[in-house]
């Protein structure tokens, strides 16, 4: 929630998940900023237990701080799960521009923010069988 003198307030119970374009479950919600538009973005990422995006990239350099869960991330256009890194609540990742990569979660919720500098957008690229 935005004040009339531009401070803005998001409580956990306030988030506004939306489907991700990436599909598989995955929720997201802009906290702050257009991620469409220039400027910076802040929003959050949702994974369900067992959900992992398909092998994509950005736009933009992207920003991302585990807010809770253990997050799994790989590099790469195979998905190898087995060597994903996992990455514990309060740990950072930058995702470069243009930078191949997939992520999400094995056996819990988990929950990622992330800051970046629009506009941004996804672009799948097509997976490779390990």
């Amino acid at each position: 929630m935005k004040d009339e003198r531009g401070f803005v307030t998001v409580t956990p119970e306030t988030v506004e998940w939306r489907d991700s374009p990436l599909g598989g479950g995955a929720r997201t919600s802009v906290q702050d900023g257009d991620p469409s538009k220039p400027g910076v973005y802040v929003q959050r990422l949702r994974y369900p237990p067992g959900q992992f995006s398909p092998p994509h990239y950005h736009p933009d350099d992207r920003h991302c701080l585990v807010l809770q869960g253990t997050w799994y991330v790989g590099t790469g256009e195979a998905v190898d799960i087995e060597s994903a890194v996992p990455l514990e609540p309060g740990s950072y990742m930058k995702h470069p521009a243009g930078a191949v990569h997939w992520d999400g979660a094995k056996d819990e919720e988990v929950i990622v923010q992330v800051i970046g500098y629009g506009p941004t957008g996804i672009r799948r690229v097509g997976a490779k069988k390990p």
